[in-house]
Parts: structure tokens; sequence; C-alpha cells
């Protein structure tokens, strides 16, 4: 069953990363505070057919509302969800699922010394992590998280073609060599009639769904400046209002030194500047 896309979460998230852009903001230098003090970056691991995950995507989506911005200390997040693969035998498969994010949480039970992977699952920065449906260990991971000076990027969207979106993205970030800028592709408001499995019967909604995920391969600019293009393939009923992007970078222990989050602009006909 295909899922249905309904009202998108954005435009209810207090912290200015999120803030729609501008004309000025385009050629305007970031913000002193947000070079100085960026976002947490906050990863879900979740499942369609997993029966507890529900909840916890219900709490992920309130932090995305800014339902904890005072237990927070309003402090910016990047949220993203990643739906794995290994519930799709138990009677529903989830349509955001994919390998490539098993792939990735089977990375941090390593990077942790965890003993099994599991659902729901949060990861802060990296670093910590905890069951994701417990909202007094979640708001507790996150508030004690480490936080790092964000990069400082543009990033220019284009649509070659009508299955794909190019970002080229220049600007500082960390270059040290053994740390890696991964760019997220992620959408809200998606609600699924689910059909089957643990949550059969049920309509799931979720946010901030990673739909794609790419490294960039960043060269240097200048003084310490670095520029790169990525290229996502893109998925039916893409909507750019819906969509937002993440950018962050991780040391080989995953852990997370830095993020930003773009707003998409709403219609991407030629090339569009976000900073």
């Amino acid at each position: 069953m295909a899922p249905r896309v309904l009202k998108s979460c954005f435009g209810r998230r207090p912290s200015d990363v999120d803030k729609k852009p501008t004309a000025a903001d385009a050629t305007a230098p970031a913000p002193e505070h947000r070079r100085k003090l960026g976002p947490v970056v906050v990863e879900l691991f979740s499942s369609q057919g997993c029966a507890t995950s529900p909840e916890a995507e219900v709490l992920f989506s309130r932090l995305g509302r800014g339902d904890f911005a005072a237990q927070l200390a309003a402090a910016p997040l990047i949220l993203l969800s990643f739906h794995v693969d290994y519930w799709d035998y138990a009677g529903w498969k989830d349509p955001f699922a994919a390998a490539q994010w098993t792939v990735r949480q089977k990375a941090y039970v390593e990077a942790l010394n965890l003993d099994t992977m599991f659902t729901p699952q949060i990861v802060v920065q990296g670093r910590a992590h905890c069951v994701a449906d417990d909202p007094d260990a979640v708001l507790s991971a996150i508030a004690a998280a480490p936080r790092h000076p964000a990069p400082s990027l543009q990033a220019a969207f284009r649509r070659p073609g009508p299955k794909s979106l190019r970002v080229a993205l220049k600007g500082s970030a960390r270059p040290d060599p053994g740390y890696v800028i991964l760019v997220a592709l992620y959408e809200c408001g998606l609600v699924t009639d689910c059909g089957g499995g643990a949550n059969k019967g049920k309509v799931l909604a979720n946010d901030y769904v990673v739909r794609r995920l790419e490294k960039l391969s960043p060269a240097p600019a200048g003084k310490k400046g670095i520029s790169g293009t990525v290229e996502f393939g893109l998925w039916e009923g893409f909507n750019p209002a819906k969509c937002g992007m993440a950018v962050f970078v991780e040391n080989s222990s995953r852990q997370i030194f830095g993020s930003q989050n773009f707003r998409l602009p709403d219609e991407i006909l030629s090339e569009s500047i976000v900073d």
C-alpha cells in the first residue's frame, strides 16, 4: 500500500536553522551563534513493522515541533529517521526501509559496543544511545550531548532532470583527514495505512524520514574552504516543500563533529541558493 503524504511538519520548529530562506539570507554570512554552536544530530532507527516504533515516532515528531524546547534550553536539533529493513519479514514491508539504514545501525552497534540492534533506538551525536520511546532517556541524552561549531555552507539546488536533484555545496567545514561529510535528504509529513504486521490497521505518521544519504567528496576552494556536489535520485511524489537536507561531519567512529540543516526551496526550477 502506497504511503499518503500529508501536510509537512515544517514551520512549527522554533530553531532558526529551519527558517524559510529569503533573498537576503542567500548572500548573508551565517550568524555568529550558529558558527559557534551548531545543532545536535538525533538519529532514530525505526520500522513500521515494530510494535513499539509508532510511540517513538510521535516523540520524534514532538521534538521537531519544539515541544521540549524548554527542557533542552532551545538547543537546535537535526532529526533524521532511518527505517531499517530487518522487520520487513514480519507481515509488513516498510515503504521507507532500506538495507543501507540497517548497515548504518550495525555500524553504531560496533562503535558503541552494543550487544545487538533493536528498534526503536535513538543515537545522539553518534556518541550515546537509548530506547527511543522513553522520553526521559531521550531528553537526557540530547541535553548531555556535546555541541560543535556548525559548517558554514551555502547550497545551490538544481533539477537536471525530473528524477534527480543536484546540490552544490560551498563554504567551510571540518576538512581534517579521517572525517567524512555526509548529506542526507529527508521528508516530513508521511502517513501510511498499515496493512499488516504488528501495526496492522493503524495509521502511521512519520517525519524526518531519510530518503537518501550521500557522501560529499569536497575539493579545496581557497583558504579553509571546500566545495563539492552530490546528486540524489528522487522518488515518486517528491515534493521539495516537504523535504529538508542535513549536512554533518563524522569520524571513523561515527561521532558527529558539526552539522547544518537546510530547507529546500519550495520550487527548484533553476539554480536556487540557500544559506
